[in-house]
């Protein structure tokens, strides 16, 4: 069991930091699975991306200017080239989440062995639904490369999907459920996407036991395509996907990808600790922001689990992956891909499972370490 707390932010501007370093700003922004709403529909019309508008943000939070941007471009160059210099011969990838005697570390080459798997909120998503111009322009050139670029999220499939549409992943893949669900994408599908790997649980055990600990909260599981059924609704606005709501009986008759807890009145701490006083070693525990809620996966799955098995489908393997994220359930991605990226605004735990540490999201820090690479894999 893992635990993100709420960060705040500091203010203040960033100063230019050496290779490897952190910038000065760390924003706060939601972790990666989380329900983002309040979307604004100016900001991409006819998607329903989430967003949180009313979540606390930085002080004094602003888009770096182009040559502040340029700057933190060659910085992170600057720490991805000892990476690449000190890679080994090819070797087989361990397994997800660790290396194999002799992992060959980060040997990536652009074109389609090349797999950028990219968590969604507060990576490439801020917190008002958005995604930059900088980084569309970043997978634009990975696309243009060869490069397979995989939206790997804690989202639902319905709330992942329009996100992939918008950067421009009609074809290809997709991981959701923080690992439960890996879809493939195709505007000839029926959907416009099948599921090719589906990792289920029963959930009566963990609903029993979480229910006699937490009894006034809200329990959902997920239904691919459809939304989540749940036991009463969520607060507005907390879920974009449907939501249908059915009895305890009903909610537990079925084996689940994944099961969420929320406990709306109820303080973080307080409901952290009675978490844990569940003792249920197949919880993965997230904080979002500042509410109370909780994902519970299939015991041993993870990103990391479902990109290990999309690299050996795809004939390739963790060498040639580059994972950036910025939540409790992106840690095995970031340790077991060849190249793990933290986000500047994660916790510390989540920064030391990383390779180097970027930018917020704010200041276009997954941006600058795609076009970094790109730079770096060309010249």
């Amino acid at each position: 069991m893992s635990l993100d707390r709420s960060r705040r932010p500091e203010a203040g501007a960033a100063e230019v930091p050496g290779p490897g370093e952190r910038w000065g700003a760390a924003d706060e922004v939601r972790p990666s699975g989380a329900p983002l709403t309040d979307f604004d529909p100016d900001s991409a019309p006819a998607l329903s991306l989430g967003g949180a508008t009313h979540y606390p943000g930085p002080a004094g939070a602003r888009p770096l200017d182009d040559d502040a941007y340029a700057r933190l471009v060659a910085n992170r160059a600057e720490a991805i080239a000892p990476i690449l210099d000190a890679a080994g011969p090819a070797a087989q990838a361990g397994p997800a989440g660790t290396a194999a005697p002799g992992a060959p570390g980060f040997c990536p080459a652009l074109g389609p062995g090349l797999i950028v798997a990219l968590d969604v909120d507060g990576t490439i998503l801020d917190r008002d639904g958005r995604v930059s111009d900088r980084v569309h322009a970043a997978l634009s050139r990975l696309d243009a490369a060869g490069a397979r670029i995989v939206v790997s999220t804690g989202r639902s499939v319905s709330a992942s999907l329009p996100v992939a549409r918008h950067i421009g992943v009609r074809h290809g893949w997709m991981v959701c459920a923080n690992g439960a669900l890996t879809l493939r994408l195709d505007p000839g599908l029926e959907r416009g996407h099948e599921v090719v790997d589906s990792v289920t649980f029963d959930p009566a055990h963990v609903i029993s036991t979480l229910r006699r600990a937490i009894p006034e909260g809200i329990f959902a599981v997920e239904v691919p395509d459809e939304g989540f059924l749940v036991t009463r609704l969520f607060p507005d606005g907390e879920l974009i996907e449907d939501q249908r709501v059915v009895s305890y009986e009903e909610i537990v008759s079925r084996p689940v990808n994944r099961v969420v807890l929320r406990a709306p009145a109820m303080s973080l701490e307080e409901f952290s600790g009675l978490v844990r006083s569940t003792g249920s070693s197949t919880v993965e525990e997230y904080s979002i922001g500042w509410t109370s809620w909780l994902d519970v996966a299939p015991e041993g799955v993870s990103k990391a689990t479902a990109l290990a098995g999309l690299a050996a489908r795809l004939g390739t393997d963790a060498s040639q992956v580059v994972a950036v994220g910025d939540g409790t359930n992106d840690i095995e991605m970031l340790r077991w891909a060849g190249l793990g990226v933290a986000m500047g605004s994660a916790p510390d735990f989540v920064k030391a499972s990383a390779d180097i540490i970027t930018e917020s999201v704010w200041h276009d820090g997954c941006a600058a370490v795609l076009d970094a690479l790109v730079d770096l894999l060309t010249t």
